[in-house]
């Protein structure tokens, strides 16, 4: 598991998920910590290596 930072597409406060390495590309909503937006969550992963992760807002 791996633990990664980035900023809330809404409230723009900073937060943290974690994330299995061992899954080569995932994509999920995540709820955001602070707001309790949900999040559309993409990463990809090379070699156990992050590689690629975006985050979105999801439009209601």
């Amino acid at each position: 598991m791996l633990e990664h930072f980035f900023t809330c597409p809404y409230c723009w406060e900073k937060i943290s998920i974690l994330i299995d390495n061992s899954i080569f590309q995932q994509s999920y909503i995540e709820d955001c910590e602070v707001c309790c937006n949900p999040i559309q969550v993409s990463l990809k992963f090379l070699n156990s290596e992050l590689i690629d992760f975006q985050v979105s807002s999801i439009e209601q």
